[in-house]
């Protein structure tokens, strides 16, 4: 991991800092990050000394000078800086500061990506749990630990991370050996790259991120239900390979629409032709499973026998339904609390390896803020704003794929189902 120290040096000046770096900083694409920062801030930099790694597994080392107008437009840029894992070399512990009250902030609070992040404190790194963006640093110093909360979280007394010092971001570095689609940090999204060739690779990656025990989540929008997806990613729970399950009301509702009338939305997914009445399927789609008592409920007594809640409850995966002000019903399981389902959403991708985002952009840009940039992303989406989004939004190490999911998913599960048949092998989520 790359690790940038800045040292303080009297003699030149307030306005410079001396900077060294060490770790993966050329093609890991670290060191043109720290430049160019510098750079589009209006400070300059003078390199001293340069060494570069001779094997793919050498690390490179930089000294440098940063330079600002003013101590104030230097403490700027070194502020920037440390984002991308910048630490003085004079190590200084983390300031802290207690909550005023509770779901209040002390002024000049650590914001915090969502890369590995450490704390200086008691003389030791510590780092900081459950790391995600836009959030803050709770310390607690009986127990050695760091944590992030959300403002909704803290509580009157809660020592609070203020400022930069003492805090220590780690980028990802580009892996040593290949690691199929997701090439370091970000695959930028193309209608112009060739799809199947990816869905393999998607597959081979999900098949072994399972196979070594990893856990797999999936984000999914109803129009994997409205472009006849559903039983793919029936298929996907069914054998294995998906270990919790994200969503919305709508999804749910329309699953249950299509395996009780074989409609979506109204409209047939045999021939595509609107059914008479079929502007009422959905609500009666949501009635029956009142009638029954829930989603489970309605597997177990027999009323729902197919699709994605069908599996999902007959293989034990567990599923969050988020609520929204559009929702017809909802159904029982839907989280109406939005601050509740967001935090049901967090617990749920605790431990998860790789996210699978299908077709949902609201859904996907906040599962992504929720996730460390170590988590494998592989964003899904016929229309190409909503992978731009999530990677605006800071989710870098995300792979974007523009396709109707109608045929992704099916070739998806095609390709998985083909290297479980090669392998031979089964596992239990």
């Amino acid at each position: 991991m790359s690790e940038v120290r800045f040292r303080e040096n009297a003699s030149r000046g307030p306005n410079v800092r001396e900077v060294e770096a060490e770790g993966h900083l050329i093609d890991s694409m670290i060191l043109p990050k720290i430049w160019d920062r510098i750079m589009e801030l209006g400070g300059d930099f003078e390199v001293l000394e340069f060494r570069v790694g001779r094997r793919k597994t050498d690390t490179s080392y930089i000294r440098m000078l940063v330079k600002g107008r003013s101590p104030k437009h230097l403490e700027e840029i070194l502020r920037e800086i440390y984002l991308l894992g910048a630490v003085p070399r004079e190590l200084r512990e983390v300031r802290l500061e207690p909550a005023p009250a509770d779901m209040v902030l002390p002024d000049g609070f650590y914001s915090t990506t969502n890369h590995p992040t450490y704390v200086y404190y008691g003389g030791r790194w510590i780092e900081v749990e459950d790391i995600m963006m836009d959030k803050v640093i709770v310390v607690y110093p009986e127990e050695g630990r760091a944590c992030c909360k959300a403002i909704r979280e803290v509580k009157k007394g809660d020592l609070i991370v203020v400022g930069e010092e003492g805090v220590k971001v780690r980028l990802p570095e580009r892996p040593r050996e290949s690691i199929g689609v997701f090439r370091f940090m970000v695959s930028e999204a193309s209608t112009e790259k060739p799809s199947p060739a990816i869905i393999r690779q998607i597959a081979r990656d999900l098949f072994e991120i399972k196979r070594s025990g990893g856990k797999v989540a999936v984000v999914a929008g109803p129009a994997i239900v409205h472009t006849g997806a559903a039983e793919a990613l029936a298929t996907l729970i069914r054998e294995g390979f998906v270990d919790v399950l994200l969503a919305g009301n709508a999804l749910a509702v329309h699953d249950v629409e299509a395996a009780l009338l074989g409609t979506s939305l109204g409209i047939s997914l045999e021939n595509g032709s609107p059914s008479i009445r079929g502007h009422r399927n959905h609500l009666v789609a949501i009635n029956e499973i009142f009638k029954a008592g829930g989603l489970k409920a309605a597997v177990e007594k027999g009323v729902l026998r197919k699709g994605i809640f069908y599996e999902c409850v007959r293989r034990g995966v567990p599923f969050v339904l988020a609520g929204s002000i559009r929702d017809d019903g909802p159904l029982p399981e839907v989280i109406v609390d939005v601050v509740e389902a967001q935090k049901r959403y967090r617990e749920a991708l605790k431990g998860v390896s790789m996210v699978l985002m299908l077709a949902t952009a609201l859904h996907s840009i906040a599962v992504g803020n929720m996730l460390p940039s170590t988590v494998k992303l592989v964003c899904v989406d016929i229309n190409p704003a909503t992978v731009t989004k999530l990677l605006d939004r800071g989710s870098m190490q995300a792979v974007g794929v523009i396709s109707d999911i109608g045929a992704f998913l099916p070739l998806l599960a095609q390709e998985i189902l083909k290297l479980k048949d090669e392998a031979d092998v089964c596992w239990e989520t």
